[in-house]
């Protein structure tokens, strides 16, 4: 037990997305738990907390993780969605200075050991260097992505003559001296540069990141080993892979059974093992209405019992009308987590966000991957290439760009089938990867050992900022 006098105070500062906030305050748990000398203090903004106060998730945080409050100068996230480029620049530009105010507050009681911020927070090295506080950034999708985007000034140009087809059997790797990129499709760097404004800021973010004292990933080293250590031999700081930064922890005293008070796991219940399709295309659906619908026509042909979580109602309404015989159930929201761990599911058809791809690998599920923009490109790839745990759905596109009814009953009735060889296949590579996954987070295991080796450089002072700027 550390004592008063080495106490340390860490500032977390997610990225306001579901996908940053919630591995966020994963990583904060985690360093809680790590050393009693730590306390962390969790920077969102009004509306974030009460998000999560809805959520009842202020009351399950441990004793020395608090949140505090910044006013509401961004976009709220109800409406993000609609207006990305703009989310991005209020970020950029709207956030920092509440931040700073914050930080300058916080010190006045003990200035703070250091800063964890979000990487694609620009400025959070710059709020950090200026204070002397040492600040350790946080990426919080796949490291590959990272090597990917930390070479973007030498990404090859992509003749717009050359055809999507002759670009998709290009990758990154025929460029880069790094196999681990082969997951990155020139087809998939033409669609990232078509996004001018966000591609602007990320190199602003990676121009920074240079200077910050450490990278903090939640991924883990054994699903994705060449990609963390090309980034150890490019990055000029240390890396800790610290994943699966999910909330696995309240499943470490589950004794296996799902008996909880919300309906649907009485449904799940009644269900054969590894019987259940799980749908979920994430918080914010940017998929064409014409090509959900195709989806779940495709799901309803296919006879093959789903579970759908549906957040718009008008797609809610067209699922109820086809789970109306009894095989599917139309949710506006689950634990998921819980839920990829039922014994009766036997898939996970998803748009590939990052912590919905590690809750999928660490529930030991195949997969169908459906994914539609940025780092969920590589995730496909990811997925259905390099892991071989599940199948990418945008390889069975037509001219149009859809993926048609058939293309998705067949796809769905294959994975779903226990006897076919390419299944069976799939599921032993994605029980390999479960039993990775929690081996690494175990008492010696890779994950647990980076965030021991982290907090101690956190304790110790070693995150010296004339140190390691470059």
């Amino acid at each position: 037990m550390a004592t008063a006098a080495a106490a340390r105070h860490v500032v977390a500062v997610p990225y306001p997305g579901r996908g940053h906030v919630n591995p966020m305050l994963v990583v904060c748990r985690l360093l809680a738990a790590a050393d009693a000398a730590l306390s962390v203090t969790v920077v969102v903004t009004e509306e974030w907390h009460a998000l999560l106060a809805a959520a009842g998730v202020p009351g399950t945080l441990p004793d020395r993780v608090r949140l505090a409050t910044i006013p509401n100068v961004i976009p709220s996230e109800r409406v993000r969605g609609a207006d990305f480029a703009g989310f991005v620049e209020a970020v950029h530009i709207k956030m920092v200075a509440p931040v700073e105010r914050l930080l300058d507050r916080l010190s006045l009681e003990r200035k703070p050991d250091a800063i964890v911020a979000d990487t694609f927070l620009a400025w959070g090295v710059g709020v950090g260097s200026a204070r002397g506080i040492p600040v350790c950034s946080l990426w919080t999708q796949p490291a590959t992505f990272f090597l990917a985007l930390w070479h973007l000034d030498r990404w090859p140009p992509v003749d717009g003559h050359q055809g999507e087809e002759g670009l998709s059997c290009r990758s990154l790797d025929q460029y880069l001296p790094f196999p681990a990129l082969a997951p990155v499709k020139c087809s998939d760097m033409k669609t990232l540069r078509s996004m001018v404004l966000p591609m602007k800021r990320l190199a602003q973010v990676f121009s920074n990141l240079r200077k910050a004292q450490c990278v903090l990933f939640t991924s883990f080293y054994e699903l994705e080993t060449g990609a963390i250590d090309g980034t150890s031999q490019v990055v000029p700081c240390p890396i800790y892979a610290v994943g699966p930064s999910i909330p696995y922890m309240p499943l470490e005293g589950d004794s296996g059974e799902f008996h909880h008070e919300e309906d649907y796991f009485g449904w799940l219940d009644a269900q054969p093992r590894s019987s259940v399709l799980y749908v979920s295309f994430g918080t914010h659906v940017s998929m064409p209405s014409s090509q959900l619908e195709e989806v779940a026509l495709g799901l309803h042909e296919s006879t093959v019992r789903f579970f759908w979580v549906a957040r718009d109602r008008a797609s809610t309404a067209t699922l109820e009308q086809i789970s109306a015989g009894g095989k599917g159930l139309v949710v506006p929201w689950c634990d998921q987590l819980k839920v990829l761990c039922h014994p009766s599911v036997g898939g996970f058809l998803s748009h590939c966000g990052w912590n919905s791809t590690l809750e999928a690998v660490f529930a030991g599920v195949p997969m169908l991957a459906f994914p539609v923009a940025w780092d969920q490109l590589v995730i496909g790839h990811l997925v259905a290439d390099e892991w071989k745990i599940g199948v990418d759905l945008r390889e069975r596109r037509r001219e149009d760009g859809v993926v048609g009814r058939a293309a998705i009953c067949d796809t769905v009735t294959k994975l779903m089938d226990l006897t076919d060889d390419d299944s069976l296949e799939m599921r032993r590579r994605a029980a390999e990867l479960r039993e990775a996954s929690r081996r690494a987070v175990q008492e010696g295991g890779s994950s647990r050992c980076s965030l021991n080796s982290f907090v101690r450089d956190v304790i110790e002072g070693r995150l010296n900022v004339a140190e390691t700027s470059r």
